[in-house]
């Protein structure tokens, strides 16, 4: 009989749906995951032994579990989730746990090789540990310059609705990675995103969205929740009420 699995930071997703792209799939599945916690790592490739799969690695323990008692089973892009441990701990939490860790393969890498994959755990290290002392979410993209923060909300807050206005949205947000996020909370309808008809105070382009609930009440419910969220580095999302 085999052991059984034991909990750890590692969760390994199937059934995903393979038609989408490999990107928007990362982009997705961060902008889902990270509400229970943080994530250090996302990793979906679509090679045909992957296809379908992916694994998400969380900082804790506790993230992982409620991660994965909230979402197994939750429907995600018209297919349901299926959500276990993953069966061993991934690299970058070994890695995190023992600085000294080397990859199996380095036995066997050619010294440039080692060489080349040891400057990148380091690098990736690096940026764990600065996540962990100024409280920034990992970014899933290679990309590291930051878009600007989210404009302040006015002082004058609007009138709850069942209708939110998202501002501040980076290009890649499309109203599946939108509905994603927003799927989570009770009363979800609708999302649809469109590019803004002004540029952000660095001149690049943006885009918003008007996100539909049920009631107001639920609508409210979302927008404490989701009202200044870091979709990637340094992008802020602004959540306000529509008439």
């Amino acid at each position: 009989m085999a052991d059984a699995i034991q909990p750890n930071t590692t969760l390994y997703v199937n059934n995903l749906n393979d038609k989408i792209n490999k990107e928007e799939i990362r982009s997705q599945l961060y902008a889902l995951f990270t509400t229970y916690g943080k994530l250090i790592d996302v990793v979906a490739t679509k090679t045909p032994k992957m296809r379908g799969q992916a694994f998400l690695v969380f900082n804790d323990l506790t993230s992982a579990t409620a991660a994965l008692r909230a979402c197994d089973g939750m429907v995600f892009y018209d297919k349901p989730l299926h959500i276990s441990y993953a069966k061993s701990k991934s690299y970058a939490t070994l890695r995190r746990e023992d600085p000294n860790f080397i990859l199996p393969s380095f036995a066997h890498a050619s010294s440039a090789k080692r060489v080349r994959e040891a400057e990148e755990l380091n690098v990736r290290a690096k940026r764990e540990k600065a996540g962990d002392e100024d409280g920034e979410e990992m970014d899933i993209e290679d990309d590291d310059e930051s878009g600007p923060a989210a404009p302040s909300a006015s002082n004058t807050p609007a009138q709850p609705s069942n209708k939110l206005h998202c501002s501040n949205l980076p290009q890649e947000i499309t109203n599946g990675v939108l509905a994603v996020l927003f799927q989570q909370y009770r009363g979800f309808q609708t999302a649809q995103v469109k590019p803004s008809t002004k540029p952000n105070a660095a001149g690049e382009k943006v885009k918003t969205a008007e996100v539909v609930f049920e009631n107001a009440q639920l609508a409210s419910a979302a927008k404490q929740m989701l009202d200044g969220f870091q979709l990637k580095k340094g992008w802020n999302m602004a959540v306000t009420f529509l008439p």
